[in-house]
C-alpha cells in the first residue's frame, strides 16, 4: 500500500474546492481479478510454450493439457 500526504491550504478557493472533491469521492481499493478460470489460463499459458504441434481435435487436446 502507498501512503500519500498532501498539504492543502483550506483558506484558498482552490483548497476548499479540493477538500470538497476529496470529501465527495469514495476511495475504494479495487483488486483486479481475471474474469477467466485460473485452470483455463494455466492451460493457455502451457499451450503458448508448446510449438510445432498440429492438432485435429482442439477439445481433446485441451483436455489432455
Amino acid at each position: 500500500m502507498t501512503t500519500i500526504t498532501i498539504k492543502v491550504n483550506e483558506r484558498t478557493k482552490a483548497g476548499r474546492a479540493f477538500m470538497q472533491l476529496i470529501d465527495s469521492v469514495d476511495f475504494v481499493e479495487k483488486v483486479q481479478q481475471s474474469p477467466y478460470d485460473p485452470k483455463f489460463v494455466a492451460k493457455i499459458r502451457k499451450a503458448e510454450k508448446q510449438t510445432g504441434e498440429k492438432v485435429d481435435d482442439v477439445k481433446a487436446w485441451m483436455e489432455s493439457i
